[in-house]
């Protein structure tokens, strides 16, 4: 018999003011190893283990390569940094961004899951879009114990409602209570006999890429099929992988998406990619205005007015692209069936009048 002694933690937009109110309702003798992931920007270093320390609780660092796992610790992400579990001990890599993440949720989740599988509880809490989500999966997959905030409780609930709608998750509850219940489940014995996964070998390969592996070498791309969709960070062709019914995209130099991600991000870039657009034209236009000018003072009227006349058609054709460029949206699942709902309630309020 065993205990459940590996608490991952996920959070990301909100997640600060959640993760304070958990630490602060644990035990100080709690034993556990505790393992947070906070998205949070390159430059601020060490302020969450700073913070959590003033509750004297479970004592709170960020963690170090190579250390060793030890009971009633918090291990914290260092910016940049993917936090990872291997062996008893602590790994802090560089490993390419998942979900546009550096440190990412997924790649500690699924970590976690795959050297401790039934001793894990994973727990996701406030953010948008969906990181998370796939790792909670793999946790659960493997026997573990998955918990959300309860997305009514969650300043954002993106991440808490994606991993609820797509895990079977045991608990959804406020974040005030998650310390007690945490505590309950830490207590309580478990068999040790581990889960038995069909894709053991496809997650192995993925928390070695997290731990900075070649994902090319590890042949990443023979798992899943290919996907007819370009990578947002290099480029690079993708796979889409599944997690149950759930599908994700993964490139051959190791970058990760969930399907949601990849949205927002592809949509982010049209906007970019138009205003680049546009700018090469506005370049282009005054460059044709320029040899236009030119040529009309060098007496060769018909060229400048042809120039003067391309100018103009190509302003025609920028002031379309900026039209388009008002227009676009940049678009999420969540979004999307935001709209979808409110369409609804929308329709069944017309159907009573």
């Amino acid at each position: 018999m065993s205990t459940r002694n590996i608490i991952v933690i996920g959070a990301s937009a909100g997640g600060f003011d959640a993760l304070k109110t958990l630490v602060r309702s644990l035990p100080a003798d709690l034993e556990a190893s505790i393992f947070i992931v906070w998205h949070m920007p390159p430059d601020v270093r060490g302020l969450l283990p700073t913070v959590l320390n003033r509750f004297e609780t479970v004592p709170a660092a960020n963690a170090n390569d190579g250390e060793e796992i030890r009971p009633n610790r918090i291990y914290v992400a260092q910016p940049d940094r993917h936090l990872l579990i291997e062996d008893g001990h602590v790994r802090v890599t560089k490993g390419p961004k998942e979900n546009r993440f550096r440190p990412a949720v997924d790649p500690l989740f699924r970590s976690a899951a795959y050297s401790h599988g039934p001793k894990v509880i994973g727990v996701v809490l406030s953010g948008a879009l969906d990181d998370g989500t796939s790792g909670l999966w793999t946790v659960k997959h493997h026997g573990g114990i998955a918990i959300v905030q309860d997305p009514k409780d969650a300043e954002v609930p993106s991440m808490p409602e994606n991993a609820a709608r797509e895990v079977e998750v045991d608990y959804s509850v406020p974040v005030s209570e998650m310390g007690p219940l945490l505590t309950r489940l830490v207590a309580e014995e478990i068999e040790t006999s581990e889960a038995v996964m069909e894709d053991d070998k496809q997650l192995e390969t993925e928390v070695k890429i997290a731990a900075q592996d070649s994902a090319f070498e590890s042949n990443i791309m023979s798992f899943g099929e290919l996907s007819p969709y370009a990578c947002p960070d290099c480029h690079g062709v993708m796979s889409k992988l599944m997690d149950g019914k759930r599908p994700r995209f993964r490139c051959h130099t190791g970058h990760a998406y969930s399907a949601d991600s990849l949205l927002a991000t592809v949509t982010e870039s049209i906007e970019e990619s138009l205003w680049n657009s546009i700018r090469g034209i506005e370049e282009s236009i005054m460059l044709l205005n320029h040899l236009g000018e030119h040529f009309s003072q060098d007496g060769k009227t018909n060229l400048a007015m042809l120039y003067f006349q391309k100018a103009r058609e190509a302003q025609e054709r920028a002031d379309i692209l900026r039209q388009a460029v008002f227009k676009h949206e940049q678009l999420s699942i969540d979004q999307i069936r935001d709209i979808a709902e409110s369409d609804a309630d929308d329709k069944t309020r017309s159907a009573g009048e």
